[in-house]
């Protein structure tokens, strides 16, 4: 037997071994960098995403949620402060102040009551309320007792007359029309209702 030509093939066998291996290191390799550019990539989405949760485009559908929130807490105590302002025969001025003072009550109420079921305590609970709804409560409150001031005899209709009741709803309609702008601004700022959203 020729012991060269065994030398020469046991020689190149080894040799294609060791390619083999170099090429499964170079795919390892290459299989590495694709994983960090993966991890990357999904760094970059979860940037993306913390930028959009800060509000750079707030989406309509999030301010109206968060006015019609407020709405409700206004209208009660809006309609409460009126009806209980007209059946007293409270004045005119004494009657706004009512309904204003209900208003935020029931606002800041209706808020509460969500956050604290999250499991927070009462004393952050009214910091929140707080930093929610005030703005957009004082600026409903403006605006419908604006309306109700201005409706020739509305606040002196009575609580049977439809005059009362309809400019009563057309200055909630208002308010709501005018705030629902201001709380998507404030919440693509973090502020508003932007606070009660982790609670949710």
């Amino acid at each position: 037997m020729d012991h060269s030509s065994h030398g020469t093939g046991h020689e190149h066998h080894t040799g294609h071994a060791t390619g083999h291996e170099n090429h499964a290191g170079h795919g390892e390799h290459a299989g590495h960098a694709g994983h960090t550019d993966h991890v990357d990539h999904s760094s970059h989405s979860a940037h993306a995403g913390h930028a959009m949760n800060q509000g750079a485009t707030v989406p309509w559908s999030m301010a109206i949620q968060a006015t019609l929130h407020c709405l409700l807490g206004c209208a009660i105590g809006e309609v409460l402060g009126m009806v209980l302002g007209t059946a007293f025969g409270l004045h005119n001025a004494a009657t706004v102040v009512l309904s204003i003072a209900l208003a935020f009550v029931f606002g800041y109420a209706l808020t509460m009551r969500g956050v604290l079921r999250a499991g927070v305590d009462w004393r952050s609970a009214v910091k929140v309320a707080l930093a929610a709804d005030t703005v957009s409560i004082a600026v409903m409150e403006l605006l419908d007792n604006t309306v109700m001031v201005t409706v020739p005899g509305a606040m002196d209709a009575g609580l049977t007359s439809g005059l009362f009741w309809g400019a009563l709803a057309f200055s909630l309609l208002v308010a709501f029309i005018v705030t629902t702008p201001v709380n998507r601004w404030m919440i693509s700022r973090g502020k508003g209702h932007a606070v009660v959203h982790q609670y949710h």
